[in-house]
């Protein structure tokens, strides 16, 4: 069974909000098209991120909790990392905008942008020889950018986000060697911090925030299309 760890990490991230979706007052798989769109192109940006850093020992897998099927030099858990994740923090976007309204981030979501626009940046520029720390707080810090110079509302995007941080931790940290004799995703702690959330490097978070933004953005983006 270890070899099935990691897919039945995705898997039980997945289940509640994939059932919930069905939910028929507010029925999140009616969104299924602009969702999996968005999902798509954000997919494909981070599985060539992944697979860079990869190939490059920023970090890497542990085969013994992989089904050692692969797309290119990733396991296939880490694609559907990259769908899983994406949907259930989707999902809890979508179902935010029907139980909070108003939304109590709402006069606070511009000065959240703010304080961590400034502090990513600090920490990249303080630390632009880490490669993980350097990308992920860069391109977090410019997307958070764009998205204030659009004055969009991100109320909802950080509600969702806050709400699934205590799962973020619980997934990631098995991932990262909780409940575990051996983690299944190493880092190499010389491209990062070294500030550790549990077992978790403190980037996993940032990278995580820029990864539901985006598929929020285009979802909402796909959305209004159709």
């Amino acid at each position: 069974m270890e070899v099935y760890t990691y897919l039945l990490v995705n898997l039980a991230c997945v289940f509640v909000p994939f059932i919930a979706s069905f939910y028929p007052k507010h029925a999140f798989y009616k969104d299924c098209k602009p969702f999996f769109k968005a999902n798509l192109i954000v997919t494909l940006l981070f599985v060539i991120w992944d697979s860079i850093f990869t190939g490059i020992g920023v970090w890497g897998f542990n085969e013994t909790y992989l089904t050692g099927i692969k797309i290119g030099n990733l396991p296939i858990e880490e694609v559907l990392f990259f769908i899983c994740i994406p949907y259930a923090c989707v999902f809890s976007y979508f179902a935010f905008q029907y139980f909070f309204k108003p939304n109590i981030l709402q006069r606070s979501q511009t000065f959240i942008s703010y304080i961590l626009i400034a502090v990513l940046l600090i920490v990249a520029i303080f630390n632009y020889n880490k490669l993980y720390t350097a990308v992920t707080f860069f391109a977090t810090s410019f997307y958070l950018i764009f998205l204030v110079y659009k004055k969009t509302d991100l109320s909802l995007h950080y509600l969702s986000y806050f709400f699934v941080l205590p799962f973020f931790f619980l997934s990631n940290g098995v991932l990262t060697g909780s409940f575990l004799v051996e983690p299944i995703v190493w880092y190499n702690d010389a491209e990062n911090l070294g500030i550790r959330l549990f077992n978790i490097p403190i980037e996993d978070s940032v990278y995580g925030l820029l990864m539901i933004f985006m598929n929020i953005e285009l979802y909402n983006y796909f959305k209004r299309k159709v």
